[in-house]
């Protein structure tokens, strides 16, 4: 399917590795052009010559910096001649007991899970508006529906987040102009924060790293976790000229691993 999208361009946040890079790889294949983001210069250098190797013919601008900061967001934002396609992503906050957490942690991890994409999206929607396209995808977690306790922080923060998108996504002068904003929740991936999760839930329930690991790829009814890349295909959909009338939805990807109807 052509997903009508080429010669677009994409912000693409947290893009040098896992499901950012993912989505970046997506849209790159699709003829967008892209303006990628990390802290990481090197690996972030890595991601953006590969994609340019995948596609020759688009652009592919590397913006290394902390997106959750406003000198971080300028950068990025200011890259581009405009910004069609907008995907947030930030790393998740570190589990723990939220008797541990502080106040301190608790505004980290808002900054990074929500305030920065309500930033970004502030920044770009009325521009999509008046050019009548736009998309905007969160990547947010499986999480958001079926919480887990050691991930307080990021379960707070990602909430908070999907109620304003549930509001604003509806607004008629963004709604009606072609531009749609939806979330993706993925539940487990092939990733550094998979790894990291598991680390953590092996020392705490005193099992070893492989136990963990396959004790959760056990409670997946596809019986594998997913890849970066199928998560790029869902989010490089989403944001195609065919999927104007899905908006203010939260596309759960996770192998059937929630037991819900809805």
């Amino acid at each position: 399917m052509n997903l009508d999208i080429q010669d677009r361009w994409a912000l693409v946040c947290a893009a040098s590795k896992g499901l950012g890079k993912g989505c970046a790889t997506a849209l790159v294949r699709e003829g967008v052009n892209v303006v990628i983001t990390a802290r990481g210069r090197e690996a972030l250098d890595a991601t953006a010559s590969e994609l340019q190797q995948i596609n020759p013919r688009v652009k592919v601008l590397a913006v290394a910096g902390d997106i959750t900061t406003r000198e971080g967001r300028e950068q990025a934002l200011l890259a581009a001649p405009r910004i069609d396609i907008l995907v947030n992503n930030a790393g998740g906050p570190p589990p723990g007991d939220f008797r541990s957490w502080s106040r301190d942690d608790w505004i980290a991890a808002l900054d990074a899970n929500m305030l920065t994409a309500i930033e970004l999206i502030k920044a770009t929607v009325d521009g999509m508006s008046e050019r009548r396209f736009g998309r905007i995808v969160n990547i947010t977690s499986g999480a958001v529906k079926a919480p887990i306790d050691v991930l307080g922080l990021s379960n707070g923060a990602r909430s908070g987040l999907t109620g304003f998108i549930a509001g604003i996504a509806r607004q008629k002068r963004i709604a009606e102009r072609n531009v749609t904003i939806n979330n993706i929740l993925p539940g487990l991936f092939e990733t550094d924060r998979l790894r990291q999760s598991t680390d953590a839930a092996a020392k705490a329930q005193g099992k070893s790293f492989d136990e963990a690991l396959e004790a959760k790829r056990a409670a997946i009814p596809a019986g594998r976790f997913g890849t970066a890349e199928e998560f790029g295909a869902l989010c490089a959909f989403v944001c195609s000229a065919h999927a104007g009338y899905l908006t203010g939805q939260n596309l759960l990807l996770d192998g059937g691993a929630f037991p819900g109807t809805m």
